[in-house]
């Protein structure tokens, strides 16, 4: 039986600029069950960003209901929204947000920090997971160090690090090449295999194709919502040869 992960209703924002108002999410309503591979599409305005920061609690909507994982967060606090973030959420971002200085292990470990863990621990279960994105003789390097498909990997571990229910990965490929992107999709798929809900927020057709639905906005608005037909006919192609 499916079990929603995510389910948002009716949710707008608005922004105010002088005196402009802008309504980057009209009435968006999209619900995204547990080890889900979803894509985000849309140009530029379209309203996807917005719905990103919505889904990863970074941003609070103007009006409408969003329920993450059985807890409403649409009204939460800013301090609320962080404890949020840090237990349900893992991020990948387009430029890393390493911090320069440290290891690669240190830099997988940071949020288990703020969860609390000790030392010993964190280093324990930062290993593990570079070890999964196979990096583990990569652990003492810095980031410049490594190669960008290497820091990616590292960005990818610190999002899996603290065991969240949902990776939100945002334009994940977008400074990398195509050998090296196709290599990131790859371990998007394993950790999606292993049981993770993936959000991938693109504008690339080709990188959106590798989620297994595609929901396409315009205009502060869902444009199409469907099952990516590519990978439907793949995996009954699979069952058939079962």
């Amino acid at each position: 039986m499916l079990e929603e992960i995510i389910s948002i209703s009716h949710i707008q924002k608005t922004y105010k600029i002088g005196e402009e108002i802008i309504n980057a999410l009209k009435d968006v309503s999209l619900k995204i069950n547990k080890n889900e591979y979803v894509a985000l599409m849309g140009p530029s305005g379209s309203g996807k960003s917005t719905l990103m920061n919505m889904l990863g609690c970074l941003d609070s909507p103007t009006g409408g209901e969003y329920v993450l994982n059985n807890i409403s967060v649409a009204k939460m606090s800013d301090n609320q929204l962080a404890e949020v973030r840090n237990k349900e959420i893992g991020f990948v971002f387009q430029t890393f947000n390493l911090l320069p200085r440290a290891t690669t292990l240190e830099n997988v470990a940071l949020p288990l920090v703020y969860a609390g863990m000790s030392k010993a621990d964190r280093d324990t279960r930062a290993r593990e997971v570079l070890e999964q994105v196979g990096l583990g003789n990569r652990m003492n390097h810095k980031p410049n160090e490594l190669s960008g498909g290497q820091r990616q990997r590292v960005a990818i571990a610190r999002a899996l690090v603290n065991k969240p229910a949902i990776i939100l990965a945002d334009e994940p490929t977008g400074n990398l090449d195509s050998k090296t992107s196709i290599e990131i999709m790859g371990l998007f798929e394993e950790i999606h295999n292993n049981g993770n809900t993936i959000i991938l927020v693109t504008h690339e057709e080709d990188i959106a194709l590798h989620a297994h639905r595609i929901v396409r906005l315009k205009d502060g608005l869902v444009e199409t919502d469907q099952v990516n037909p590519k990978i439907t006919t793949y995996k009954n192609r699979i069952t058939q040869f079962d």
